[in-house]
């Protein structure tokens, strides 16, 4: 497993890294400054990033925000102090976890375990979504077709549906994709 440390602080970077010894056949990288942050991030493609920011300005938080809205991984990070508003925007913008004075080498490991899973949970809700729209999608691009061939052709949704079916089933195509296709020409003949 590849860790990324972001902190501008040896000594606090330190002290993860003595957190991360007990997680065995890790990769760490520490990365110090903001400039090309993203990009040094990608260069080490890690599976988890921790970032300690001791006591961010409102600039640096929404920077380091922004970074962690562009990964499409696990990210834990370090606070000395908080409010509602910065809790909420780390929400917003993928935090996994979000530790306000916390940081002590006995917690590392299990707040990385709860970055993950929590990281694992979310993706696996985004995915459902995605999923179920996809579905959705489809669905109402059927029920479009069938109510033009029923306009058309004076058939009823039953019927509708089963030429939908049967062209699937001849030309070995979903019936999704021969839906979009009446629907398509439906648009093209101005109808």
């Amino acid at each position: 497993m590849r860790i990324a440390i972001i902190d501008d602080s040896m000594a606090r970077a330190s002290i993860i890294e003595e957190g991360l010894a007990a997680v065995a056949g890790c990769e760490i990288s520490v990365i110090s400054g903001r400039d090309r942050l993203l990009s040094r991030i990608a260069e080490i493609s890690p599976d988890i990033v921790l970032m300690n920011l001791g006591n961010p300005s409102r600039d640096e938080l929404e920077e380091y925000f922004t970074v962690s809205r562009a990964l499409a991984r696990p990210i834990a990070m370090f606070v000395d102090e908080s409010d509602d508003e910065s809790i909420a925007a780390s929400i917003d913008a993928g935090v996994s976890a979000y530790v306000v004075d916390g940081l002590s080498a006995n917690r590392i490991k299990p707040l990385l375990d709860l970055a993950v899973r929590r990281f694992n949970a979310f993706s696996r809700l985004q995915s459902d979504l995605a999923e179920a729209q996809g579905k959705l999608a489809e669905r109402e691009t059927i029920d479009r077709a069938k109510r033009i061939l029923m306009d058309s052709k004076g058939v009823t949704e039953p019927e509708a549906y089963g030429e939908l079916r049967r062209k699937a089933m001849s030309s070995s195509k979903r019936i999704v994709d021969i839906a979009e296709a009446v629907v398509t020409a439906h648009e093209l003949m101005g109808e």
